[in-house]
């Protein structure tokens, strides 16, 4: 009894303890200089916007903070976690959003996570990324917001359990997971790695959904870019193997982030997202600083994309089962040798989503389908039908493992079970989306 009630009283000490650090502050590291603390004047505020919105363009800003036929930037977008579900919030500048915020506040948001009022931010926004912002980036973005209309949209409750709503234990997230400082340019490398290296960690916050997560849900930094999972979905590696496995080039893969299309297929899911918002609004520059960080290049020259790896052996009756499928149902879209339709469908042979790791993106288009997508330059791709309903998991199966045989060069891993287990993460958002 005795012990018991000793280890309670620490318990509560502990807690208690743990409360009036994060009350005063005592775990809070800072990115912000005081220099932020003097407002923009309304000249400085007119000059940066424009500058601004390459920035927001760059972070990919509009896309979270604008809900599916929503008002422009206020919030509402519905992010699925391990804890529950987050809804971005109205960055407009309208008493619901960030009307009213000081330029210091906006800066602390932004790189600390801490919003005004010491509210702590929930690290589905990237602030853990947007912390290597630069000071004078973090001005254009804030001068670009605040001149946009005000949209008076309340802002949707969050639906997570105790203790996840308790918003002060994130000063123990941070303590963990916010990195103390920002990296500097590296003087060894040159200022295209460089550039490529900030766009891509800060201003893109790439590794917010291709870097795995450890139990706290913080990046596993030393497992940088080397693939996750987020909302169900599978975000690919994209290091410099991961990259050639898929078939790019630096060259190849620029031209993709800008255009949404390549030899590889098409941007699908969040990635299509990305581009529609992001990446296709970029100066070919800086998505040639991406490319080149990527692939860990000082420089990019003109190089062919990786050969496309031969065809591995797949079972006779596997074979004919799937193609009899891709006959039926595939080849009248994507041709009978997996050559794809200009305007219509992508190629399938040397396909990205035949050559990754793992199969569910490819899967998970069988199943869903892809709704029609328009890209840069007036292409567009049509409506893709899901087959959950025509097709079980074994006859899947069979399709996956002949197609990533035969045009993706992988030896036949996938088991009707692997089908299961991806059908079971088919919500109604994840269909309506798809």
């Amino acid at each position: 009894m005795r012990g018991t009630l000793l280890a309670v009283t620490g318990l509560v000490l502990g807690g208690a303890s743990l409360a009036g650090l994060v009350v005063s502050g005592a775990l809070e590291r800072s990115a912000v200089s005081s220099a932020v603390r003097t407002p923009l004047s309304a000249e400085q505020v007119k000059a940066l916007a424009p500058r601004g919105a390459a920035i927001a363009a760059a972070a990919d800003c509009y896309a979270c903070h604008t809900a599916r036929g929503g008002a422009p930037w206020a919030g509402g977008m519905p992010f699925e976690t391990p804890f529950g579900t987050i809804h971005a919030t109205n960055i407009s500048p309208s008493p619901e959003g960030i009307g009213g915020w000081s330029r210091a506040d906006f800066h602390r948001a932004l790189r600390d996570g801490i919003a005004p009022g010491g509210r702590h931010l929930y690290p589905a926004m990237p602030y853990t990324s947007y912390r290597g912002m630069s000071e004078g980036d973090v001005d254009a973005l804030y001068a670009y917001l605040t001149t946009r209309a005000p949209k008076p949209v309340a802002n949707r409750p969050n639906t997570l359990p105790f203790p996840f709503d308790q918003r002060w234990t994130l000063a123990a997230w941070n303590l963990l997971n916010l990195p103390a400082s920002v990296a500097d340019p590296d003087p060894a490398r040159s200022a295209l790695w460089n550039r490529g290296r900030y766009v891509t960690e800060a201003l893109g916050h790439c590794g917010e959904c291709h870097t795995p997560r450890d139990i706290t849900q913080g990046l596993r930094t030393r497992a940088a870019l080397t693939g996750a999972v987020i909302e169900g979905l599978d975000a690919p590696d994209i290091t410099p193997a991961g990259l050639r496995r898929m078939g790019f080039s630096p060259a190849s893969l620029a031209r993709f982030m800008g255009l949404g299309l390549s030899a590889q297929g098409s941007a699908t899911h969040q990635m299509f997202d990305v581009v529609h918002f992001s990446t296709q609004h970029m100066e070919r520059a800086d998505l040639t600083a991406m490319a080149a960080y990527l692939f860990d290049r000082d420089a990019v020259e003109a190089e062919a994309p990786p050969a496309l790896p031969p065809p591995a052996p797949v079972e006779a009756a596997v074979a004919a089962r799937a193609r009899a499928t891709y006959d039926g149902l595939c080849a009248g879209c994507h041709g009978a040798k997996a050559e794809g339709i200009p305007h219509v469908s992508v190629a399938l042979r040397g396909n990205a989503s035949l050559r990754t790791a793992s199969p569910s993106g490819f899967v998970r288009a069988v199943l869903a389908g892809l709704p029609a997508q328009s890209f840069p330059g007036g292409e567009r791709m049509e409506a893709m039908p899901g087959f959950a309903v025509d097709l079980d998991d074994a006859a899947i199966a069979d399709l996956a493992n002949w197609m990533r045989a035969e045009w993706g060069g992988q030896a036949p891993a996938v088991r009707p079970n692997d089908i299961a287990a991806v059908r079971a993460t088919l919500t109604a958002r994840h269909a309506a989306r798809e």
